[in-house]
């Protein structure tokens, strides 16, 4: 016993050592501007990260400070912001990569002719993705992947690749953070997806770049079900400081590492359809098809046309079709010139997921009907 409490003793006199010469590096270098980004990183870092040492702190700190010197969206970013949102070196708790030098010599070329931080960020979702090669695959090793864990595989699901756009953005200085839900009111799981600050904060889907701008994804509808008097329905964006409230990771529910902020009055308050709808997806096994497709009522009249999501797009993005409760109904697709039934379903009211096999698929009579 007496051992163990001399090895905690030791450890905690070598980690004040290393933050001690952490935080007079970066005075002696940054002037006070170092002292006070050393100390915010030092009084917030989770005690996982103890281990991390002066170097991975000093370079992570050189070098936010040097994109908010080079990036002309960087140097008016309030200090209490930049702190927050652009000098963390991490998001969650993924392993902890010095990735920031990487992706600055990564994403600076692809922004060098914008002019915003919202013209940045749009450039870095449509393009940045493709240059590491690594796209939403649920085949990912798992839900908190480090940057270097999903470049490496090339998957990653929406927490992982929320860390990767969250980290490019942050390289070249533009404030980011995670956002997400634990759970969707209407129980279909959980999501993550990003802010970024831009003379106030704004959402994207992370490889989800929509060519309208920001603040558009599928998942608003969703977003705005959200329910802040229910902790598993609300949403949450990560801070590096201290709150008081935690973020809710549900691949690790124990975990109260990661500081929080509730910013689900940012995403109620949205006109929400009260319609009843079915979500469809098309499946070859466990990999998913996009193809056109039509919703036939089981009289024959037709209804809405649609195609079917598959590779990059996020599991829950699904085109979601009106439906009468009560009323029958099947699914009309096109695959391979031909025309192929789904089996009879009833409308239900709410929001419901039909999945959908290729292998259990017939051909429609030659009249055309999904008799």
């Amino acid at each position: 016993m007496r051992i163990f409490g001399l090895w905690l003793f030791t450890a905690a006199l070598t980690l004040a050592a290393a933050t001690d010469e952490f935080i007079t590096a970066s005075r002696l270098h940054h002037g006070e501007m170092g002292e006070k980004a050393a100390r915010f990183i030092v009084d917030n870092m989770p005690a996982r990260d103890a281990g991390l040492g002066y170097v991975f702190l000093k370079d992570n700190l050189d070098l936010a400070l040097t994109a908010r010197q080079t990036f002309p969206w960087a140097r008016d970013v309030p200090e209490e912001i930049f702190l927050n949102d652009v000098l963390p070196y991490a998001v969650f708790d993924e392993p902890r990569d010095p990735w920031r030098g990487e992706f600055m010599v990564k994403a600076a070329p692809l922004v060098r002719n914008a002019t915003t931080a919202t013209e940045a960020v749009q450039i870095l979702n449509k393009e940045f993705f493709k240059l590491i090669n690594t796209h939403y695959d649920t085949g990912r090793k798992r839900t908190n992947q480090s940057p270097k864990e999903s470049m490496e595989q090339g998957k990653a699901t929406c927490t992982g690749l929320s860390i990767l756009l969250v980290d490019a953005c942050r390289a070249i200085g533009i404030p980011a953070r995670a956002v997400g839900t634990p759970m969707w009111s209407n129980g279909r799981g959980n999501h993550t997806w990003v802010e970024i600050w831009d003379n106030g904060w704004h959402f994207t889907g992370a490889d989800e770049y929509d060519p309208a701008g920001l603040n558009r994804g599928w998942f608003t509808g969703d977003a705005a079900k959200a329910d802040a008097s229910k902790p598993a329905n609300a949403i949450y964006a990560t801070s590096w400081k201290k709150s008081g409230l935690t973020f809710p990771l549900v691949w690790a529910e124990k975990d109260t590492s990661v500081a929080a902020v509730d910013v689900t009055s940012r995403y109620i308050g949205k006109p929400v359809s009260t319609a009843a709808t079915v979500g469809v997806r098309l499946f070859d096994g466990k990999e998913r098809l996009a193809v056109e497709g039509e919703l036939v009522k089981s009289n024959g009249n037709h209804g809405n046309r649609f195609t079917t999501k598959a590779g990059t797009a996020d599991l829950n993005d699904m085109p979601r079709l009106p439906v009468d409760p009560g009323a029958g109904y099947r699914l009309v697709f096109q695959i391979d010139g031909k025309s192929m039934k789904s089996a009879n379903f009833t409308g239900r009211p709410g929001e419901t997921t039909l999945d959908v096999q290729l292998r259990d698929l017939e051909p429609v009579g030659s009249a055309g009907k999904a008799e």
